[in-house]
């Protein structure tokens, strides 16, 4: 995801890590044991006057096996899994509409197995797990993150 990510206009940065277990703090080796409940994640750090977040939405989309409920590919397991994080009940409410538009356009209700949660503590992935690539920002924004 973070190369998909990092070429997108308006993207200033996508910062790869973990998020949704309960351990504090954890280790790549700890969160590809499946074991420590969270999810490998980015965080993405964008501009709103260049990208919407419905933009980045259907980016994700496009990017995902979103019907495997056991990884993404040829990885497997839980921290594999797909799952749109958001940051307000406004980004709740849009993510599950995209959601749903999926499901329609496929006919496949409740088939997606892209969970819809609420941002969690976002732990910071190692540095080796880092695209050294970083956007540079043209102006002055107020970015915003998904």
């Amino acid at each position: 995801m973070i190369e998909v990510f990092s070429e997108v206009p308006g993207v200033l940065e996508v910062i790869s890590g973990y998020t949704g277990g309960w351990k504090h703090n954890p280790t790549y080796e700890e969160v590809a044991t499946g074991e420590t409940g969270h999810f490998e994640a980015v965080m993405i750090i964008y501009d709103p006057s260049r990208i919407s977040y419905e933009g980045l939405l259907e980016i994700f989309w496009r990017s995902i096996d979103f019907m495997d409920a056991g990884g993404q590919f040829a990885d497997r397991g839980t921290q594999y899994r797909t799952a749109i994080f958001y940051m307000s009940e406004d980004q709740r409410i849009r993510a599950t509409a995209s959601k749903k538009k999926i499901e329609k356009a496929l006919n496949a209700s409740n088939m997606v197995a892209t969970l819809i949660l609420k941002a969690s503590k976002f732990y910071k992935a190692e540095r080796i797990h880092q695209l050294t690539a970083r956007k540079k920002v043209q102006n002055e924004a107020t970015p915003g993150s998904v």
